[in-house]
C-alpha cells in the first residue's frame, strides 16, 4: 500500500543519514584533542616536546616576565576553561583564582623545582610525562627517552663549551635564579642577589663588597626579574652585566630549554670576551703609566746625572784655578 511504501522510504531515508552520521561522529572523536594548559612557556615546551600535535597546548604568562608578577587576563579565562588538564610551578598566586572563575574541574598537577640546569630540566620532564600519562592516558614514552637523550647531549656541549671559553674559576655576581646554571658551568660564585625588590641597602653593599674584594668580572642578571639592580652593581664594580633568559621564546629560535641553555651560554663567552678585553684594557693602562712614569723618573736621573756632572767640571776648574794662583805666589 501508499503508506506502506511511505514508511519504507522513510525508513531508508533515516537508516542512510544515521549511517552518513556515523562516520561524521567517528572523525570529529578521533579528533578532540585534549587541551593542556600551562601556566608558563616552560611547561609549554615540554609539553609540545612530549606530545607533538596529539595536544592543544595553551600558554598563560607571558615568557618575558616572572610568572609570579603575572597580571591575568579575562582570556586567560577562556583558556581554562576549555583544559582537560593545568600544569603550573606551584609559584603563581593567580592560578586558583582563574580556575575558580572559569568553573573548571579539570586537574591541576604542580610541577616543582628549578628547570635550568640538565639535571633538573630532565626532572621535570619525566614528571611532566607522568602527569600525561596518569590524567590523559598519553604514553609519551618513546619521545621522553628522545628528549632525555638530547637534554644530556646539551649538557656535554655544555661542558666543552665552558672549558673553551675559560668559564673555570672566573669571579662573578650572580642572581638568584640563575644560581644553579652559573654554577653547573663553572664558575665561581663570590656573591648572589635575590629579587630586586627584596635587595636593602645593607644587602646591596655586602654584594658589591664582595664583588670588589674577589675581583668580579660579570653581574649575571636574571632577564625576567629586571636588569636595573645587575647595571647598578656592574657600574660599581667596573664589571660587565650580562641578562640571562630563564624561559622559551623570549628570542627566536628558543624553543625549549636546551636551546634556552645553550644561547645564555653563548651570552656568557661573549660578556667575558669584553671583560676580558677590559681588563687588558685597563692593565695596558695601567702598564703604560708605569712606562710614563719610569721614563720620567729616568729622566729625571739623567738631567740629574748631568747637572752633577757640570757642577763637578766647575768645580774641577776652579780648584785647576786656584792651584795655579797659589804656585804663581
Amino acid at each position: 500500500s501508499m503508506f506502506n511504501r511511505v514508511h519504507m522510504v522513510s525508513m531508508l531515508l533515516l537508516l542512510s543519514i544515521s549511517i552518513a552520521l556515523v562516520p561524521i561522529h567517528t572523525l570529529y572523536s578521533e579528533n578532540e584533542k585534549p587541551v593542556i594548559v600551562c601556566t608558563t612557556s616552560v611547561l609549554a615546551s615540554i609539553v609540545r616536546d612530549l606530545v607533538g600535535d596529539r595536544a592543544i597546548v595553551e600558554v598563560i604568562a607571558s615568557p618575558s616576565i616572572c610568572p609570579a608578577h603575572y597580571d591575568v587576563k579575562p582570556s586567560d579565562i577562556d583558556k581554562v576553561r576549555r583544559a582537560s588538564l593545568i600544569l603550573s610551578h606551584g609559584i603563581e598566586p593567580w592560578i586558583e583564582d582563574i580556575v575558580k572563575a572559569s568553573g573548571s574541574s579539570a586537574p591541576i598537577v604542580v610541577v616543582k623545582g628549578p628547570w635550568n640546569t640538565p639535571r633538573f630540566l630532565k626532572d621535570r620532564y619525566v614528571a611532566i610525562a607522568e602527569a600525561l600519562e596518569k590524567y590523559l592516558g598519553i604514553d609519551v614514552g618513546d619521545r621522553l627517552d628522545k628528549c632525555l637523550k638530547a637534554i644530556d647531549e646539551v649538557s656535554e656541549w655544555l661542558k666543552n663549551f665552558a672549558k673553551e671559553n675559560g668559564f673555570e674559576d672566573t669571579p662573578v655576581v650572580v642572581m638568584q635564579w640563575q644560581k644553579g646554571y652559573v654554577s653547573f658551568l663553572g664558575f665561581k660564585i663570590v656573591a648572589v642577589y635575590g629579587p630586586p625588590e627584596k635587595v636593602t641597602p645593607s644587602l646591596y653593599q655586602k654584594v658589591v663588597e664582595n664583588a670588589t674584594k674577589n675581583g668580579a668580572l660579570l653581574v649575571i642578571d636574571n632577564l625576567q626579574s629586571g636588569t636595573e639592580l645587575g647595571k647598578k652593581i656592574a657600574k660599581e664594580i667596573g664589571g660587565i652585566e650580562v641578562a640571562l633568559t630563564n624561559f622559551p621564546e623570549t628570542a627566536p629560535g628558543l624553543n625549549n630549554m636546551t636551546e634556552v641553555m645553550k644561547y645564555n651560554a653563548k651570552l656568557l663567552a661573549q660578556a667575558l670576551y669584553f671583560a676580558n678585553l677590559k681588563n687588558s684594557s685597563i692593565k695596558i693602562g695601567q702598564l703604560y703609566e708605569e712606562i710614563v712614569s719610569a721614563e720620567q723618573e729616568a729622566r729625571l736621573w739623567k738631567y740629574a746625572f748631568i747637572f752633577s756632572a757640570i757642577i763637578n767640571i766647575v768645580l774641577i776648574i776652579s780648584i785647576a784655578v786656584l792651584v795655579v794662583k797659589l804656585r804663581k805666589r
